[in-house]
């Protein structure tokens, strides 16, 4: 009940900050991902704002909550079937330090619950990422840092590294690890992007599955290639078409040592998203 109360309080502070800013952004986007015997369709809702508190600190809140659904084909994982609904909410908060016109310092701490049905004390870990970024000219950019994040299912510690640069007044590229984007606008409301995302997630099972050496935890990994087309179709709402293929995709049962204990198999498998944004 405590646990609830706290989740409730955090969407509730959220909102309150939401009405005392004029940046801020609410966006639900669904998606499906389909594999040869597995099908997983994901719901999320996001509602983000940003305030400028100095000349140079910024703060960022971004909430999310994700309600992930699995369907099984019909006789293949007879004692997994009840895997079929899990839920995550995370508050991802970030300062941004400016030391110089060109020199900035992002550090983000974004603790997170991930749950099967049942909410417990044991669903609560913490992510976060500290990374540098330097403007080497006008057209070119360098992030590095560190991160604890769940790209690779499990929660671990990543380096990461980008290259940001602006190819002309429509087209930016950015290179790095986990992420990597192409866009061009050919106009105000039109974006076109090509990803390669890095992504990831994992979910506590409300009780143990002793079958396989008593599995806790579901992981999930892929890496993403997709073509992205976002639409301004007013002044302050924006739609999003996703569509793409995940490579490498990995949906495993572990253990509390984060051993592997069950390999779905799932294979490679297409992805289709639609979004819906909300931008102030």
């Amino acid at each position: 009940m405590k646990i609830r109360l706290l989740i409730g309080s955090l969407f509730l502070i959220s909102f309150y900050n939401v009405k005392a800013q004029e940046n801020f952004s609410a966006a639900i986007n669904v998606k499906t991902e389909p594999t040869a015997k597995i099908d997983f369709n994901e719901t999320n809702a996001v509602l983000s704002f940003h305030k400028k508190i100095s000349t140079a600190i910024t703060v960022t809140n971004t909430l999310a909550y994700t309600n992930l659904k699995v369907n099984y084909e019909l006789g293949s994982f007879k004692s997994f079937e009840s895997l079929d609904n899990f839920n995550r909410l995370q508050n991802k908060f970030e300062i941004t330090h400016d030391f110089s016109s060109t020199t900035k310092l992002n550090v983000a701490v974004t603790p997170t619950v991930n749950f099967q049905q049942n909410l417990d004390a044991s669903d609560f870990s913490v992510l976060g990422s500290l990374e540098i970024r330097q403007q080497l000219n006008s057209k070119t950019s360098i992030n590095v840092g560190a991160a604890r994040t769940t790209i690779f299912g499990s929660p671990k510690f990543i380096p990461t590294l980008s290259l940001l640069y602006a190819v002309n007044d429509k087209s930016a590229l950015l290179i790095g690890f986990p992420d990597s984007r192409l866009s061009y606008s050919n106009n105000i409301r039109n974006t076109f992007s090509l990803t390669n995302t890095f992504n990831g997630s994992f979910y506590h099972l409300d009780h143990l599955i002793a079958t396989t050496d008593n599995a806790s935890k579901v992981t999930m990994s892929q890496i993403t290639s997709a073509l992205e087309y976002e639409r301004n179709v007013d002044k302050n709402w924006f739609i999003n078409l996703k569509a793409g293929y995940d490579f490498n995709k990995k949906y495993n049962l572990i253990d509390d040592d984060n051993h592997k204990v069950y390999d779905f198999n799932t294979g490679k498998g297409y992805i289709l998203g639609i979004g819906i944004k909300y931008k102030q």
